[in-house]
C-alpha cells in the first residue's frame, strides 16, 4: 500500500512565470478612440440586445453576491478584532478571485447565457464589480472609502468590457476584436484612392477569409487575422452559440480635418490594446440605442499641430498666475516671474458666459422644462389610478353631477400621485407602466442632456487652452468645496461650471510643462487682503474691493486672483502649507502700479470677455423681504463663506503671523 501511495504522480500546480512582465509603454499612457458601429442588420441587432441582457444578469447576480458578502463583513466585527479583517475576507470569499469563480458559477448554472456571453466576458465583468467592493473596503490616500456597493438597473447599463489584447502571444485577443486595417478600409471606401472618403449608411460585413495560408512549414486555414479590408469588431460568441461569429462593421469619421486624427489611432494596429462594447441612448436608431466600440490604444491622445505649437509657446511664457473661481464667473491674473517692468505687464482675464451663450441656455431651459413637462403627462394619462384629481377637475365633476350630466372621463388626472397616511405612494414609480412615446422622449431628453454635457466640456477645453496661452502654465487657485457652492446656488453653477473650468485648467497646464496648485483658503483668506498686505474685510455680497490703506480700488475677485499668483506651498500637494506672501504682492504693485490698476478694474486681454456691469454677481433669490418694511423688495445678500468642514483642505489650524500695518501713501 505504501509501495503505490508512493509510486503516484505528485499533483502539479502552474508555478510562477519565468517571463519578464509586460509594462505598457510610454509610462503606461493609453487613449481611447470612439468608432461607431454601423449595426443594420435586424438579426444582429437582437443578437447585441441579448449580449447585453445576457451579461447585466451576470453582472446582477455578482453584485447581490458580493453586496451579500460585504454585509457579513461588517458584521462581523467581533471575528475583525479576535483574528483579522484578511481572515474574515478569506472566509467570506471576498477577493478577486471569489468573485471571478462567482460568475463563472452563474454563467454555467444559467444555460441559456452561455448561447450569448462567453466566459472571458463573465469574469472580466467580475473584475468590474471587484473593483466598486475594493473602493468600498479600503480607504484611498485620503483616508475616504465608498459606499456600499448597489446594484444598477437595466437601462443603466451600457458597457461591456473587454480583456485586454495579448502583447506576449500573437494573436490573442479573449473577448472583443478589431480585425482589418486602415489601408484596406480607405481602398475600400475610397475606391482604391479615386475620391474621398464616402461610406454608406448600410455598411455591408466583412466576410471571413477563406482557403489556404501558407506558413513556415505549410499551410494553414485562414481566420480573421488575415483580414486586412474594411475594419470590423468581431466576437465569437457564447460556448453555446450556434450563430457564428458576430461581425459589426466599424465607422470612421470621414471629414478632412479628422484624417490625422483617425491615422493617429488606427494606423499602427500594434498599439491597439483592448475594445469594449459601449451603447448609448439613441431614439431614432432601430431598438432605440446606438452601439460603439471604445478602443483602448497604448500611448497618448492625438494634439493636432496648432495645440501643440500654442502649449509650446505657452510653456515658454516665464509668468506666474492666480485664478479665483466664483459662482458667475473666473477671474485670472498674472505677472512676470522676476516681478520687473521690462519683462512684461500684468495681464488679467474674465470668464462670463456671452449674451449668445446665455440665450442658447434660456433657450435648452425651455426646451427642457417642455420636455419634462411632456413626460409627466405621459406618466399620468398611462397611469390614472395612480393619481387624485386636481381641485378643478373634482369641481367641474360636482357641478357636472348636481346639473345632472354624464360624468366626464378625465385623460389626464392633474391632482397629487396617490399615497398613504405616511405620504409615501401606494405604488412605486417603477412599477408604472410607460408607453412607446414615453420612452421615447425620455430617450430624447437623454440625447440632449448629453449633447449639452459634451459641449460644456468642449467649452471648458478651449477657455482653458486660452487661458494658458495667455497667462502661461503655471497657476494657483483656492481650494473651495463646490459642492457647499451646489446647496446654494445649484443649477446656478450648471451653467457656468466652475469646477469643470478648473478641472480642465489643471490638465491644460500639465500639458503645457506646469501646473495648477490649490491654497487653503483658511491659511491664505485672499478675499480679505489687498495686495499691500492690508487685512479688508468683505462679505460675498461686497464685490468691491477699495483698501483704505493704499487706496487700491478693483473687481473682488481680480485682487483675490492676483493675490493667489504670491501663494507659497512648502507641499505643493497639500493646500494646507499655503501662505501669502505680502511682500512680493507689495512690491508687485509698487512695480506695475497704473498698468496693475487697471487690470484688476476689468480684462486686459481680448480673448475674454467682460461682465455686464461692476459688481454683477449671483444672488439667490429670496421669498421674504430682508429690508425694512419702507424699502422695496430685494434679493438677500450672498451668504458668507461657510467654515471649512474637517479634515478639508482648508481645515482650520495655526495662522501665520501677517504683515504689519499700512500707512496710506
Amino acid at each position: 500500500m505504501t509501495t503505490l501511495q508512493t509510486a503516484r504522480p505528485q499533483q502539479k500546480f502552474r508555478g510562477k512565470n519565468k517571463a519578464p512582465k509586460w509594462t505598457k509603454p510610454d509610462d503606461g499612457m493609453v487613449s481611447v478612440m470612439v468608432l461607431p458601429l454601423a449595426v443594420t442588420d435586424p438579426a444582429d441587432l437582437a443578437r447585441l440586445e441579448k449580449l447585453f441582457g445576457a451579461m447585466w444578469s451576470i453582472k446582477r447576480a455578482v453584485q447581490r453576491d458580493a453586496r451579500a458578502k460585504v454585509d457579513a463583513y461588517w458584521s462581523a466585527k467581533h471575528e475583525r478584532d479576535t483574528h483579522s479583517a484578511k481572515d474574515v475576507r478569506q472566509r467570506l470569499s471576498l477577493s478577486r478571485e471569489a468573485l471571478e469563480r462567482c460568475a463563472y458559477k452563474h454563467l454555467e448554472a444559467a444555460g441559456h447565457l452561455k448561447h450569448h456571453a462567453s466566459k472571458a466576458l463573465s469574469m472580466h465583468m467580475a473584475d468590474e464589480v471587484w473593483n466598486g467592493v475594493q473602493r468600498h473596503l479600503f480607504a484611498d490616500a485620503t483616508g475616504n472609502r465608498h459606499g456600499r456597493p448597489r446594484v444598477g438597473r437595466r437601462h443603466g447599463f451600457t458597457r461591456i468590457p473587454g480583456r485586454a489584447r495579448s502583447h506576449t502571444t500573437a494573436n490573442k485577443w479573449e473577448t472583443f476584436r478589431l480585425v482589418g486595417t486602415f489601408r484596406g478600409h480607405l481602398m475600400a471606401y475610397t475606391s482604391g484612392g479615386k475620391h474621398d472618403l464616402m461610406q454608406p449608411r448600410r455598411m455591408p460585413k466583412p466576410t471571413r477569409p477563406n482557403g489556404k495560408v501558407p506558413t513556415g512549414k505549410g499551410t494553414r486555414k485562414a481566420n480573421w487575422w488575415d483580414h486586412a479590408g474594411p475594419l470590423a469588431v468581431v466576437f465569437a460568441g457564447g460556448p453555446d452559440g450556434k450563430r457564428g461569429d458576430l461581425v459589426l462593421p466599424v465607422r470612421i469619421p470621414q471629414s478632412p480635418a479628422q484624417e490625422n486624427r483617425v491615422r493617429h489611432f488606427l494606423e499602427t494596429d500594434a498599439r491597439w490594446h483592448k475594445v469594449d462594447l459601449v451603447r448609448r441612448r439613441k431614439a431614432s436608431a432601430p431598438g432605440g440605442w446606438a452601439y460603439e466600440a471604445h478602443l483602448t490604444v497604448l500611448g497618448p491622445g492625438y494634439t493636432s499641430p496648432a495645440v501643440r505649437q500654442v502649449r509650446q509657446q505657452a510653456a515658454e511664457l516665464d509668468r506666474i498666475g492666480g485664478v479665483d473661481g466664483n459662482v458667475s464667473n473666473l477671474s485670472v491674473v498674472s505677472f512676470p516671474a522676476s516681478l520687473e517692468a521690462s519683462a512684461g505687464a500684468a495681464k488679467s482675464s474674465e470668464i462670463v458666459l456671452t449674451d449668445d451663450e446665455r440665450t442658447r441656455l434660456e433657450k435648452e431651459a425651455k426646451k427642457r422644462r417642455g420636455r419634462a413637462r411632456a413626460l409627466e403627462r405621459s406618466r399620468r394619462a398611462t397611469n390614472t389610478t395612480q393619481y387624485v384629481l386636481s381641485r378643478r377637475q373634482t369641481a367641474r365633476a360636482e357641478r357636472r353631477a348636481a346639473k345632472g350630466l354624464t360624468p366626464k372621463a378625465v385623460i389626464v388626472p392633474g391632482g397629487a400621485r396617490a399615497a398613504r397616511a405616511d405620504g409615501v405612494p401606494k405604488q412605486p414609480f417603477r412599477r408604472d407602466r410607460l408607453s412607446a412615446g414615453h420612452r421615447e422622449l425620455r430617450a430624447r431628453q437623454a440625447e440632449a442632456s448629453a449633447s449639452t454635457a459634451e459641449y460644456r466640456r468642449h467649452r471648458a477645453r478651449a477657455v482653458a487652452r486660452d487661458i494658458v496661452a495667455a497667462h502661461g502654465p503655471r497657476l494657483t487657485v483656492e481650494d473651495c468645496d463646490i459642492r457647499t457652492w451646489y446647496r446654494l446656488w445649484g443649477r446656478r453653477l450648471a451653467q457656468t461650471t466652475p469646477g469643470m473650468l478648473i478641472g480642465a485648467l489643471e490638465i491644460e497646464c500639465e500639458a503645457a510643462g506646469g501646473r495648477l496648485v490649490r491654497a487653503s483658503t483658511w491659511s491664505t483668506a485672499l478675499s480679505q487682503h489687498c495686495m499691500c498686505g492690508e487685512r479688508v474685510a468683505k462679505t460675498l455680497r461686497d464685490r468691491e474691493h477699495k483698501c483704505i490703506a493704499c487706496g487700491l480700488v478693483g473687481k473682488r475677485d481680480l485682487v483675490s486672483a492676483a493675490l493667489a499668483a504670491f501663494v507659497d506651498l512648502s507641499n505643493p500637494d497639500d493646500p494646507k502649507t499655503a501662505t501669502l506672501d505680502t511682500a512680493r504682492s507689495r512690491h508687485a504693485q509698487i512695480i506695475f502700479a497704473q498698468g496693475l490698476k487697471e487690470a484688476l478694474r476689468e480684462s486686459t486681454t481680448p480673448c475674454q470677455n467682460t461682465p455686464r456691469g461692476a459688481g454683477r454677481v449671483a444672488v439667490p433669490a429670496q421669498r421674504v423681504a430682508s429690508a425694512h418694511r419702507t424699502a422695496e423688495r430685494r434679493d438677500r445678500a450672498t451668504p458668507d463663506e461657510p467654515r471649512p468642514v474637517r479634515d478639508h483642505a482648508g481645515a482650520p489650524g495655526t495662522r501665520p503671523a501677517r504683515s504689519p500695518q499700512l500707512t496710506l501713501w
